[in-house]
């Protein structure tokens, strides 16, 4: 398989389905995740972005649609603390082993607790980045769960 990152290995070792997408990545775009659900002609809201951030000092991974904000008072309750903040970039690179625009909560270096935004997961399947940038993930969401050892939480202010 061509498109083997650590994201696709672990979702292969756990046996989990899932299918690949790609598209092209261009650098510099702002709203990665909005630019990935356009060029796969999909609903924002089923493609998930994967944003590191730090709760009391600690790694986490909080997993949201593309068209949401991220509510670090809900954040920062979802992983039991007081406050949190976005992680560094070159923090988050460094902790998981991808790149920025294509960190995925699978397959991380040192993994971290990780949620997803409960709203997310109403949808057959979503779409996730794969781990390299403008590779997709399409899978069902009890997979990305699973594979993620994740919990689904109340984590983007209200729209």
């Amino acid at each position: 398989m061509g498109h083997a990152t650590p994201a696709t290995q672990a979702l292969t070792r756990a046996k989990l389905a899932f299918e690949l997408h790609e598209y092209a990545y261009e650098a510099g775009q702002d709203k990665i995740g909005l630019h990935a659900a356009g060029a796969l002609g999909v609903e924002p809201s089923r493609v998930l972005k994967t944003l590191m951030v730090e709760v009391d000092g600690k790694p986490a991974c909080a997993v949201i649609p593309s068209d949401a904000t991220l509510s670090m008072k809900k954040v920062a309750a979802a992983f039991g603390g007081k406050s949190a903040k976005m992680l560094e970039p070159a923090k988050a690179e460094k902790l998981t082993g991808f790149r920025t625009g294509g960190i995925s909560p699978f397959g991380q270096k040192r993994a971290s607790p990780v949620a997803f935004e409960q709203s997310a997961l109403g949808y057959e399947t979503i779409i996730l980045n794969g781990g390299k940038r403008g590779l997709m993930i399409e899978l069902r969401p009890a997979a990305a769960l699973s594979a993620a050892r994740a919990e689904a939480k109340p984590l983007i202010a209200d729209q």
